[in-house]
């Protein structure tokens, strides 16, 4: 059974239709990323998910377990960030850690131990929250939602405010519980480079829609890409590359060509060039980035 099942989620206020007919599964150690345009459903989605707002109709199962039945057994398994975390500045980070342990039977002070190594505080979970820099609030944050053990983390915007050496830890740190604690993370985010390199699948949704579920590494790996050949003769390069490609575009510049193929005519194309006497100094495969993707998908709506 899969971690989380969504079935026909559905959000309405008013003759407005928010989230319409939301359908996804998402497995354990899976970092799932939702993208869409601002407006699409995403908060929604995520605020309903975690019973933050009420559904106008449909299904929510968190490791099986009925999330609307039995809302706070399935709440069990999940730990929620929607943007910064709110925590006690006053308190220091191991104190805050004590407070929000509270609220789940059997958290043990070796638990809160673990969790305070697993995001690299040790050195610092003793000193007020309030000298904490953003990184490491958010990384304190991290802590508060894994002492009882989630399977299931949501995280909305996680890296709003948080500078690049901040962000990278963060990915570094929910990489680390997807693939060593097996944790699924659902994770909505503007940063679409972000989502590139942490995801293992998106969710793309468009008003309210969901519009395409794709996994990353088949967006890389698209049967046709653009490819630069660097020459040093590239005009008569070019004689030759028509003559076995008919009908393909050919672009050139004084030392580079450029061409839509599959990649696995990469290699005979090669050999054909060298073949004829022309050095082949590079082949650079130019390879769309999740936004160029994203934007295709999305018709180049603005977001």
């Amino acid at each position: 059974m899969s971690l989380l099942q969504i079935r026909n989620l559905t959000k309405k206020i008013g003759n407005k239709t928010i989230v319409d007919q939301l359908t996804l599964d998402m497995e354990k150690g899976e970092i799932l990323g939702l993208l869409g345009p601002n407006g699409a459903g995403k908060t929604t989605t995520i605020r309903m998910i975690v019973g933050l707002m009420s559904k106008s109709g449909g299904h929510v199962r968190i490791d099986g377990t009925d999330a609307h039945a039995h809302f706070e057994q399935a709440m069990r398994h999940v730990g929620v960030i929607v943007e910064n975390p709110d925590l006690y500045k006053y308190l220091s980070g191991y104190d805050n850690l004590i407070h929000f342990s509270r609220m789940t039977p059997g958290v043990t002070d070796a638990r809160i131990r673990e969790v305070v190594a697993l995001v690299g505080l040790e050195h610092s979970i003793n000193d007020k929250v309030a000298t904490y820099s953003l990184g490491m609030r958010q990384r304190l944050g991290l802590a508060v939602v894994l002492v009882h053990k989630p399977s299931l983390l949501v995280l909305d915007e996680p890296t709003n405010g948080l500078d690049p050496a901040g962000i990278r830890e963060l990915r570094r740190h929910l990489k680390h519980l997807a693939q060593n604690e097996e944790v699924g993370i659902m994770i909505s985010s503007h940063l679409m480079s972000e989502m590139e390199m942490m995801c293992d699948r998106v969710a793309i949704l468009q008003q309210g829609k969901l519009v395409g579920i794709h996994k990353i590494s088949d967006m890389a790996d698209d049967e046709r890409t653009q490819v630069r050949f660097e020459v040093d003769r590239p005009d008569l390069a070019v004689q030759i590359l028509q003559s076995i490609l008919s009908g393909d575009v050919i672009t050139t510049d004084q030392r580079h060509i450029q061409i839509v193929i599959a990649k696995t005519q990469i290699p005979d194309i090669s050999r054909e060039l060298m073949g004829a006497g022309i050095n082949v100094y590079g082949v650079h495969a130019i390879q769309k980035t999740l936004e160029e993707k994203f934007m295709e998908i999305t018709g180049g709506e603005e977001h």
